[in-house]
């Protein structure tokens, strides 16, 4: 099922992202007696197709013990980067500029508890006037005094500028955390932690950070072992056991999110889309893990115009045409379904229907810190990015 969302980027600034609660509305993780735990680092979605200002890069955090941490933080060293040519940005509150680079310390709200995963926007901006191509390196390092195994931590990612032209996909996906009640009216609500025989929904959120329509896109959602599909979703085929399905969305085109200004039409630059998950009975207490959604873009074979740009009735039988992503390292994104023990708090949202902001929101950062990046290359459009150590009077953009 979809969520159809437009790009934010016109009309969403990080300051007012960041005031509006997303990154507190998820609720503080609860943290086990002990605090000892291995987190992990991953850095994706760093190549920038040619037409392309910039994109959302995201390093990814996960947390591979068996206890939420009491802190986190992030380093970035540019000491390999041409920063006249690309700078990399944090979008994450509590973060210092230092020479040659930054230091960002996590908020307690997007620590990751066992076997979850936080994902840290880091904006990528083209600098004003730059042409061609570029390489360069940035070296990311995490930290937290209760990390028990320093050799993931640190990841050196390549910052790719390129001639290359096409869709850029992103998914995000939420850890499922929550159990859902379905009305009459088929809405979605919430109702309390998610427990063994309850069902919950994954959320994920899709969206073109190319310079290229992609005319439609293929989906495959693989659950964790302990689940399955609630219900078949059109234009879907699952396995016969029915923990993997491959969606073809052949009549929903992404444009690019730059393109996506006008709110009253049906041209999307991004999506939101949802399955219904059944944990079963047996399942014990804890993160299952091992769950994840890919996305190819299906590619138009002329450039979309007019009418061609905009999402129709998705058709039941399809077949789409694998194509190639400019960047296909954010193509996929895992997320664990934490299952409470009996007795656990509640901890849901009465009859919050599970729809618009809503549906970003639950199991994970969403949509909207990325496209709050969106609104960060409006306002540094055509003006430098200069990096600034604590004391200096210069402006950041």
């Amino acid at each position: 099922m979809i969520f159809r969302n437009r790009a934010l980027a016109a009309r969403v600034g990080t300051a007012a992202l960041l005031a509006s609660g997303v990154f507190t509305a998820l609720g503080v993780p609860a943290h086990a007696a002990g605090t000892e735990t291995d987190l992990s680092l991953d850095v994706v979605g760093t190549r920038v197709a040619a037409g392309s200002e910039g994109k959302v890069a995201f390093a990814k955090v996960t947390n591979r013990g068996e206890n939420t941490p009491r802190d986190l933080s992030i380093d970035a060293d540019f000491s390999g980067l041409d920063t006249s040519k690309a700078v990399p940005v944090s979008a994450i509150p509590g973060c210092d500029p230092n020479v040659g680079g930054w230091n960002c310390k996590v908020p307690t709200e997007l620590l990751p508890g066992p076997g979850e995963t936080v994902e840290l926007p880091v904006v990528l901006f083209k600098q004003d006037g730059f042409e061609g191509t570029y390489k360069g390196s940035v070296t990311f390092a995490i930290g937290s005094t209760d990390d028990t195994d320093a050799s993931n931590n640190t990841k050196v990612a390549t910052i790719e500028l390129t001639d290359e032209s096409g869709p850029d996909l992103l998914v995000l996906a939420g850890d499922v955390k929550q159990a859902v009640e379905v009305d009459e009216n088929g809405e979605l609500s919430v109702v309390g932690d998610l427990h063994a025989g309850e069902t919950g929904v994954l959320q994920y959120f899709v969206v073109n950070q190319g310079d290229r329509a992609a005319g439609g896109l293929t989906v495959t959602v693989k659950l964790p072992k302990g689940v399955t599909f609630t219900e078949a979703e059109p234009d879907c085929e699952y396995n016969a056991a029915d923990t993997e399905a491959v969606c073809t969305y052949r009549q929903l085109p992404l444009v690019p999110i730059d393109e996506d200004t006008d709110e009253s039409d049906d041209v999307f630059s991004a999506g939101d889309f949802h399955h219904l998950l059944s944990v079963d009975a047996d399942v014990k207490a804890g993160s299952l893990t091992g769950g994840s959604v890919s996305v190819e873009p299906i590619v138009a074979t002329q450039p979309l115009r007019g009418s061609a740009r905009e999402a129709t009735k998705l058709p039941e039988n399809v077949t789409g045409l694998q194509g190639a992503d400019v960047d296909a390292s954010d193509n996929t994104d895992g997320y664990a379904v934490v299952v409470a023990a009996e007795g656990g708090s509640g901890g849901g949202d009465g009859g919050l229907p599970v729809t618009g902001p809503q549906a970003g929101l639950i199991g994970g950062i969403g949509g909207a810190v990325l496209l709050a990046g969106g609104a960060m290359f409006l306002a540094a459009r055509r003006r430098r990015v200069v990096l600034v150590t604590p004391g200096d009077e210069t402006s950041t953009v």
